[in-house]
């Protein structure tokens, strides 16, 4: 949360935008309550390329979240996922009838709190590093009376958490996060640095960087070391 010169919290102030379009009832009504301006900023205009979603508020997580469903009536909430105060969130909107489809954004969430979050009223979780079509099909999916559960849509939440505690087991392996997974994949795949830096949009020597960390991780040498110990250990399957 921001602070003034004097190291002092300063409240954050919902934004409230209301440019809706003439045929606003064809769209779909999205409020974003995520605490870190930046990421909120880089949020709003990736949804604001689907020409059918419509952002009419954003803010930090928490009460001021709630107070603003309650006042615009969106149909999706995408809220980062701060336990204690989601939770709360998410127990002030079920109390208050709302019927807006809540999808949380995490970096990771275990299952006791997925689980907690889903009975409090949630629709649906996310990852943060999933890629933009995954964000935009959980939206339309939750709408659609299902439940969203890390990269596909499923009827009911327990299926969900089978599949979320599968795909979290599998990204964890030897400690490798999601984008050196995608690395090794590419390494894999005969892609160079320049190539893997270009798909990524990452310079090489973040790429190189990135390496290191993966020799270190699984004890290779060399690109040919890798992909072997990948195969080996089938570490890219399910990923």
């Amino acid at each position: 949360m921001p602070t003034d010169r004097n190291g002092a919290l300063l409240q954050e102030t919902p934004i409230i935008i209301s440019n809706f379009a003439p045929d606003s009832h064809q769209l779909i009504h999205v409020v974003i309550a995520d605490g870190r301006p930046i990421l909120r900023d880089g949020l709003r205009r990736l949804l604001q390329t689907e020409p059918c979603l419509r952002i009419v508020g954003e803010t930090g997580p928490g009460f001021d979240a709630a107070t603003l469903v309650r006042d615009l009536r969106p149909d999706i909430l995408l809220v980062d996922f701060e336990p204690q105060t989601t939770f709360e969130m998410l127990k002030t909107l079920a109390e208050s009838g709302e019927a807006v489809r809540t999808i949380i954004l995490a970096e990771y969430v275990d299952g006791a709190d997925l689980t907690k979050a889903l009975e409090l009223g949630a629709r649906g979780l996310v990852l943060r590093d999933s890629a933009a079509d995954v964000l935009f099909k959980s939206i339309y999916s939750v709408l659609a009376g299902h439940y969203w559960i890390a990269s596909d849509s499923v009827v009911d939440a327990p299926a969900g958490l089978r599949k979320l505690e599968a795909e979290l087991r599998s990204r964890r392996v030897f400690g490798l996060t999601p984008r050196e997974l995608e690395i090794v994949r590419m390494v894999v795949c005969a892609f160079t640095n320049k190539e893997i830096g270009e798909k990524l949009a990452i310079g090489e020597n973040t790429v190189k960087s990135h390496l290191t960390h993966i020799f270190n991780k699984v004890g290779a040498s060399s690109r040919i070391e890798l992909a072997l110990f990948a195969a080996h250990h089938c570490l890219l399957d399910g990923v």
